[in-house]
């Protein structure tokens, strides 16, 4: 079963955040943690917000072991964009473009069987 986890209109675009999102991509949700941690990148921030909201939710409405969690899914979907101006030289208009992002988290469990299989895969 999937536990999901969404942060809603980030004031990051989802072209930087999908930089970070792509280091976190199919690794335990405790390691994800870690690794964002030490990442330099704002975005770094609210991906680990959304891991550990998704985490919480496993863990309180599901009971399941957060040791076992790892990401499935994560992916940063385009949000509404705030366009403003500003005024250029001999009354010109100069558009700015303030993009923003939906980020979705999606954990399932991993059991021990699968675990087995993807470490008999790997030799």
């Amino acid at each position: 079963m999937e536990v999901r986890a969404q942060l809603k209109y980030t004031g990051i675009s989802a072209q930087k955040s999908r930089l970070v999102l792509d280091e976190v991509r199919g690794k335990r949700a405790e390691d994800a943690l870690a690794v964002l941690s030490y990442m330099p990148q704002s975005a770094a921030r609210l991906v680990a917000k959304t891991i550990k909201s998704a985490l919480a939710n496993a863990v309180e409405n599901f009971g399941y072991d957060a040791q076992e969690m790892y990401i499935t899914k994560i992916y940063a979907d385009q949000a509404p964009t705030r366009k403003w101006r500003r005024f250029g030289a001999r009354g010109r208009f100069k558009p700015w473009k303030r993009r923003s992002s939906h980020i979705t988290v999606v954990l399932e469990e991993r059991t021990a069987v699968e675990s087995a299989g993807s470490k008999a895969d790997n030799k």
